[in-house]
């Protein structure tokens, strides 16, 4: 099974970037721990600070990877052409937040990209992550 994550704006400040939402850990190091805990599993993780190179990598991989991973960071909550490209691929995605996007200002409240999403995960921390993962592999096996 290949899982693909993509993360999307300020993402790689992980562990510095206001710590007391999104926490101390990297996404580095807590994809090592993902990957440990998932072996039967391909994680690919590609993260970028640009929204069209967040396009270029949904449309390379999306006919091709069993799912995606995607936390677009705050262009879920402006971008249509993030919408799109998740509806021209074939590969189910599975929006993810590290924080309760609900419980913190109004405009975080609305996303542009859930209703093209198999799913949404949030409020979890990096937990987010392991849990958009294991409803993906449910989904896919599920399929087979």
């Amino acid at each position: 099974m290949w899982i693909q994550i993509i993360n999307g704006p300020n993402i790689n400040l992980l562990g510095k970037r206001e710590p007391s939402i999104y926490g101390s850990v990297s996404f580095e190091d807590y994809l090592a721990e993902l990957r440990a805990k998932y072996p039967e599993v391909q994680i690919d993780y590609y993260q970028s600070n640009i929204e069209g190179e967040l396009i270029d990598k949904i449309q390379q991989v999306g006919f091709d990877a069993d799912g995606i991973i995607l936390n677009a960071g705050a262009y879920t909550h402006t971008s249509i052409a993030l919408q799109d490209a998740i509806r021209a691929v074939k590969s189910p995605v599975v929006e993810v937040h590290i924080s309760n996007v609900h419980a913190r200002e109004a405009f975080r409240h609305v996303s542009m990209i859930s209703c093209a999403c198999l799913g949404v995960i949030c409020g979890f921390g990096l937990n987010s992550y392991r849990l958009a993962l294991e409803a993906l592999a449910d989904v896919i096996k599920q399929n087979r």
